[in-house]
């Protein structure tokens, strides 16, 4: 608890949180699951009620196809009189459909088909749509009932001339038994199709084996009619139902019946229709809101948790100010000992600077005024980054304040132009120290002996990041005087090529070229580590306060 005095409220209450989450999803998952349930229960009811009506419609047409198939030739009156009689004996709720025979008229005997209907007193006019090339036979509805306008429009339609009802008729006369067909488009009276399956059966001449096939009956079924019968009396509330084809799979929806909102839960039943299997399924309304108990579980579990949180934070309060004091006592002396420690590293680094440009530039001197005056400028040039590192506390400066500094006297001249131009880099202490000096011995040199001795000069510092932790400077004059190919090796080139060079872990590219002095450094960009520990003081500081 003193290890960790803020993570033990966290830990309580995202304890109590995870119980109070773990019963609402108890809760919930026993919702869902009644609620899966119920939906089995009224998708068995729906489909049972589906496939009584199935077996009921199939029987009718067993029966119509031994009238038709007793040898005798069944007229008009006869057909509907058995179909209503058996709409009488269905007395139990069922409900008997339109029943039509389809005959088998050869290609050659449709005239004397039609002939025969008219001389019977039929509506069938017509036998359509007209044959297709190579088709040998027929099957044209000649008698349907109840004759409604409605079924009208169908007297005369060959039934085999679409391939869902041709492969269902081919399936009937193998089995020799009612089959249902797939999705098919039935013709309505007022022209525009409606989508639906038929139950189908063969009539054959006699009871031979094998006796000849002499048309089929069969029964439309509108499917989304069909589907309504099925959950007509059942309490829905808020439940979808749709009913698919399962030869076809999820994308044959054949009718369904939507609640408005969005999916929940689902359930499949398998729906047999005259030996072709259908998908039934039910779905619940979905809603994102939790049920009335778990919304009180929830509310009363993060009451309960945000309660013990605050008792654990008011216990731990006073032991973590504690040890924040003690803390505070022992981080203030260990910062007292890391600036003496930094102190003295700052001064023997800054020592060694000195000792160095001293002694090389007592060996390169040839009077007295001469090492004044040189040690002076270097020492100054010291003196202007430490200035800078001064301003930032000893963190990071940026390039561009190292080379600003140095190149002040000159930029501000009108009869020469100096251009910076690079990205804003970060140097660290010692790097901006080194680079400082190395500028100062270009810009002196360039002063007494280059482009910036004469009016119209010009000096370019160009610097860019070559990879994530190395910038590339690159100094470069022209307008000066012809640099001599014959000079002596001064001072300024041992302090860049040596001194700087070792500092800045990077060899330097010195050119002496005609047109004028070019010189390339490469400088590290360092991560923040020792040279910030004032920063991380001041943080310390801030906290303790």
């Amino acid at each position: 608890m003193l290890e960790h005095p803020r993570a033990v409220p966290i830990a309580i209450f995202l304890l109590v949180g995870a119980i109070t989450a773990l019963s609402v999803y108890s809760i919930e998952r026993g919702a869902n699951q009644r609620e899966q349930a119920q939906l089995r229960e009224r998708a068995q009811a729906i489909a049972s009620v589906l496939e009584q009506a199935g077996s009921s419609a199939a029987a009718h047409l067993k029966a119509t196809a031994v009238l038709m198939g007793v040898g005798q030739d069944v007229d008009l009156p006869r057909f509907r009189s058995f179909v209503r009689q058996m709409q009488v004996a269905d007395s139990d709720g069922g409900d008997v459909r339109s029943i039509a025979w389809a005959e088998r008229v050869p290609r050659a005997d449709i005239p004397q088909f039609l002939q025969r209907e008219e001389e019977r007193g039929s509506e069938l006019m017509r036998v359509y749509p007209a044959l297709q090339r190579g088709q040998a036979d027929a099957y044209p509805i000649a008698m349907v009932e109840p004759l409604t306008e409605a079924n009208r429009p169908a007297l005369g339609f060959d039934i085999s001339s679409n391939a869902v009802r041709a492969e269902a008729m081919a399936t009937a006369n193998a089995t020799r038994r009612p089959t249902a067909s797939g999705p098919v488009e039935l013709i309505s009276a007022a022209g525009t199709d409606q989508r639906g399956f038929i139950l189908i059966a063969p009539v054959y001449e006699g009871a031979g084996n094998p006796a000849p096939l002499t048309g089929y009956v069969l029964s439309p079924f509108t499917t989304q009619e069909f589907l309504e019968s099925g959950v007509e009396g059942e309490t829905l509330g808020n439940r979808s139902v749709r009913l698919y084809d399962a030869a076809q799979g999820d994308e044959a929806l054949l009718a369904e019946v939507v609640a408005e909102g969005d999916t929940g839960a689902v359930v499949s039943e398998r729906v047999r229709i005259a030996d072709r299997d259908m998908v039934l399924e039910v779905a619940s309304v979905g809603t994102a809101s939790l049920s009335d108990l778990s919304m009180v579980t929830l509310l009363f579990g993060l009451l309960v948790a945000t309660l013990l949180t605050v008792v654990a934070r008011l216990i731990t309060h006073q032991a973590e100010e504690d040890r924040a004091s003690v803390a505070w006592l022992e981080e203030q002396n260990s910062i007292r000992n890391s600036l003496t420690r930094e102190l003295n590293h700052r001064v023997k680094n800054t020592l060694a600077n000195v000792l160095s440009i001293i002694a090389l530039t007592r060996r390169r001197a040839d009077s007295l005024e001469h090492f004044a005056t040189s040690l002076d400028g270097r020492i100054r040039a010291l003196s202007a980054t430490h200035d800078l590192l001064t301003r930032s506390e000893w963190g990071t400066t940026l390039l561009s304040d190292v080379i600003g500094a140095e190149l002040a006297p000159y930029a501000n001249d009108g009869e020469k132009v100096v251009t910076m131009e690079g990205p804003q880099v970060a140097l660290a202490p010692n790097d901006a120290l080194s680079l400082g000096l190395a500028i100062h011995e270009l810009a002196t040199n360039a002063a007494k002996y280059g482009a910036l001795s004469r009016a119209d000069g010009q000096v370019s510092i160009v610097w860019e990041l070559e990879t994530a932790d190395t910038v590339t400077l690159r100094w470069k004059e022209r307008g000066g005087p012809a640099v001599p190919q014959d000079r002596q090796r001064g001072f300024g080139t041992d302090l860049i090529e040596k001194i700087v060079a070792h500092e800045l872990r990077h060899p330097v590219e010195l050119t002496f070229a005609p047109k004028g002095v070019e010189c390339v450094l490469r400088v590290p960009v360092r991560e923040r580590s020792e040279f910030a520990l004032r920063a991380k003081f001041r943080k310390v500081d801030m906290q303790a306060s």
